[in-house]
C-alpha cells in the first residue's frame, strides 16, 4: 500500500486535509484537550472544541496555533499526528509528501517549526506554500497568466491580502486581525456595555447569526446568556446587528486599510486588471455578513465571495499536489 500526497491547511481555527485523489477528507477545529497533570492528549478536533470553556481544572483545551503560526510546538505535533493517523494517509512502506500553507509574513524560524512538526508527524518531504497564493488557486483564479489577481484571505488568526501574477505574489500584506479577533471584540463589547461575561463560543454564535459590518445591511436580534459581572448570576440579554457592526468597526477598518495599502503598491497594469476581474474573498472570515459590500465600496472595485470560502486553501493544495513534481524541481 503506497502512501498518497497530502495537502494541509494548518489554520488557527481549523485544520483541513486534502488527500490526492480523494479530495478534502478532514475538516476539524485546531483544538487539543490535554490533561494538565499527565500531559496526555485526551481529545483532538471537534470533540476538544466542545470542551472549550467547559473543562474541569485538570483538563485544558489548547489551541496550539496563534496568529497563523505555531504557539505550542509539541501540541501542534500531537494534533497533526492524530489527524494524519485518523485519515490513514501513511502507506505501509512509505510516508506521504506534504504541502502545508502558511501566512505570507512568517519568519524563517516559524517556517522551520511548521516543517519540523510536519516531518515528526509522519511527512516524508514537506513543502511550504504561501496561503493567499494557494487560496487564489483554490478559488478558481488563473494566477499563472501575466495578469493581476487580488485575493483577501481572512482566516482565524491572520488576514492575508495579495496581488498575484505569473504564478507568484507581486505585493502582499499579512495582518494579525481575523476571525478570532472578531470574536474577542464582540466579547469585550458585551462586557463593556452590558456588564455581562460571555464565552468564546457565544461570541462566535453572535458573529455568525446576527453580525454585519456594512451599516444597515442586516437587522436581526439574538438572545445570549452569560454571567452578570455585578451580581455574579446568570442573565440573558438581546443583541442587535447594529450593535455588532459598532463592535467590529475598528477591526474591519484595519482589514480595509490593509487591502488599500496592497492596492497602492500594485503596478498600474495589474491594477487595471483588478478593476476588470475584481477582488476574491476567501477564508472563513469572508463569510462575515456585509464584508464584500463594504470592501467594494471602500476599494471602488468589484468584490466577489469565493465558492466555499472555507475550503479554498485546502482545494488549492489539491491542485498544487497534482503539480507536486514541478514543485520538487523548483525546490531543488
Amino acid at each position: 500500500m503506497f502512501s498518497r500526497d497530502i495537502g494541509i491547511d494548518l489554520g488557527t481555527a481549523n485544520v483541513l486535509i486534502h488527500v490526492k485523489g480523494k479530495g478534502i477528507v478532514l475538516d476539524e477545529p485546531s483544538v487539543v484537550a490535554m490533561d494538565r497533570n499527565t500531559g496526555k492528549v485526551l481529545e483532538v478536533g471537534e470533540e476538544a472544541r466542545r470542551m472549550v470553556g467547559r473543562t474541569p481544572g485538570n483538563i485544558e483545551a489548547i489551541r496550539p496555533l496563534k496568529d497563523g503560526v505555531i504557539a505550542d510546538f509539541d501540541v501542534t505535533e500531537a494534533m497533526l499526528k492524530y489527524f494524519i493517523n485518523k485519515i490513514n494517509a501513511k502507506g505501509f512502506l512509505s510516508k506521504p509528501r506534504m504541502l502545508i500553507c502558511c501566512p505570507t509574513n512568517i519568519t524563517k524560524v516559524e517556517q522551520k517549526a511548521i516543517k519540523e512538526a510536519a516531518e515528526k508527524s509522519g511527512g516524508k518531504k514537506v513543502y511550504l506554500e504561501e496561503e493567499p497564493k494557494v487560496a487564489a488557486i483554490g478559488a478558481g483564479m488563473d494566477i499563472f497568466q501575466p495578469s493581476g489577481n487580488m485575493v483577501v484571505d481572512i482566516g482565524g488568526g491572520t488576514t492575508d491580502v495579495a496581488v498575484l501574477s505569473m504564478g507568484d505574489i507581486v505585493t502582499a500584506q499579512s495582518i494579525k486581525m481575523a476571525g478570532d479577533n472578531f470574536d474577542s471584540e464582540i466579547l469585550q463589547y458585551v462586557k463593556r456595555k452590558y456588564k455581562l461575561l460571555i464565552g468564546e463560543r457565544t461570541a462566535e454564535d453572535i458573529k455568525i447569526n446576527v453580525a454585519t459590518v456594512f451599516e444597515g445591511a442586516r437587522d436581526e436580534v439574538i438572545d445570549i446568556r452569560g454571567r452578570d459581572m455585578v451580581s455574579g448570576l446568570p442573565r440573558t440579554i438581546t443583541i442587535k446587528s447594529t450593535e455588532v457592526e459598532e463592535a467590529l468597526r475598528e477591526s474591519i477598518a484595519l482589514i480595509v486599510d490593509s487591502a488599500k495599502s496592497v492596492l497602492e503598491k500594485t503596478p498600474p497594469e495589474l491594477s487595471a486588471d483588478i478593476i476588470d476581474r475584481g477582488v476574491i474573498l476567501t477564508g472563513g472570515g469572508a463569510l462575515l455578513h456585509g464584508l464584500d459590500q463594504l470592501l467594494a465600496e471602500e476599494l471602488k472595485v468589484p468584490v466577489l465571495l469565493a465558492e466555499e470560502p472555507m475550503n479554498c486553501v485546502a482545494k488549492g493544495t489539491g491542485i498544487m499536489l497534482d503539480n507536486i513534481d514541478k514543485l520538487e524541481r523548483s525546490v531543488v
